[in-house]
């Protein structure tokens, strides 16, 4: 299985070194822990602001590798695809999965040990039970009235 996400060379733990907002291009897309729950469709109370995670996949999330089958073309098969950076975070984090290193480090908590960062092994997200591989549901199969159906409960792992 391979692994898009190039975590090769970077500073041991930079991330409680740096601010957010400091770190490379390469140090923000190494945070990724891999798991694909972003991929996932959400469900937001519109009383409550409340969200909730899905198994329904995004069309283009490769649910084996559970990274994106489009990464640095997404934006062309979906324009409303978010492209999480430092400055918008603070708008996103909220919908963020509870596990994400994004939102984890935004809230200053640090990362979980199951993360590749710490482990150096890309499929430790995968062991630890916490990614969507192998049980997300396509959304082109589900139709949207149906998507109550597939909430899941966070955080897994």
């Amino acid at each position: 299985m391979t692994n898009k996400i190039d975590r090769s060379g970077l500073s041991p733990r930079f991330w409680e070194k740096k601010p957010l907002d400091k770190l490379s291009d390469k140090e923000w897309e190494a945070l990724c822990d891999g798991c694909g729950k972003c991929c996932l469709n959400k469900l937001e109370d519109e009383d409550t602001g409340e969200v909730a995670l899905t198994r329904v996949a995004c069309r283009l999330l490769d649910d084996r590798t559970c990274q994106c089958a489009h990464y640095e073309t997404r934006h062309k098969f979906i324009p409303e695809c978010i492209s999480l950076k430092p400055e918008n975070l603070d708008t996103h984090a909220y919908w963020m999965p509870q596990t994400c290193a994004y939102r984890r480090l935004w809230k200053g908590e640090p990362l979980p040990d199951w993360h590749p960062l710490l482990t150096g092994d890309p499929n430790s997200v995968h062991a630890a039970g916490v990614s969507v591989q192998g049980w997300t549901v396509s959304e082109f199969d589900t139709p949207e009235e149906d998507w109550e159906d597939h909430i899941i409960e966070e955080p897994l792992g």
